[in-house]
């Protein structure tokens, strides 16, 4: 089993910053990548950004060049550090790791982390 802690998030206004940690623990003997979703009210949940364990990120075309995810590896944990947010950034901001067993990729979400941004 994995666990994800998520913290961070939280109401911040428009221009604002505000940065997400998630903590995995458990079986993560061999992490594939981490990273973040979201999903907003009466939308599905979008990919926001992902780091996999070789260094190689990739972010939503919205979020380019405003949030930044980074990795500590020692921790096991992966941050999202949003910057210049905007009103359509909030959502529900749900951690993600994927695990590799035998031949098998399995998925692990956290418990969710709300983010709303006044305009």
């Amino acid at each position: 089993q994995v666990q994800l802690v998520e913290s961070g998030g939280g109401l911040v206004q428009a221009g604002g910053s505000v940065r997400l940690s998630c903590t995995a623990s458990g079986s993560i003997s061999s992490i594939n990548a981490m990273g973040w979703y979201r999903q907003a009210p009466g939308k599905e949940r979008e990919l926001v950004a992902r780091r996999t364990s070789g260094g190689s990120t990739n972010y939503a075309d919205s979020v380019k060049g405003r949030f930044t995810i980074s990795r500590d590896h020692a921790e096991n944990t992966v941050y999202l550090q949003m910057n210049s947010l905007k009103p359509d950034d909030t959502a529900v901001y749900y951690c993600n790791v994927e695990v590799v067993r035998p031949g098998v990729l399995y998925d692990y979400w956290g418990q969710g982390t709300q983010v709303t941004v006044s305009s």
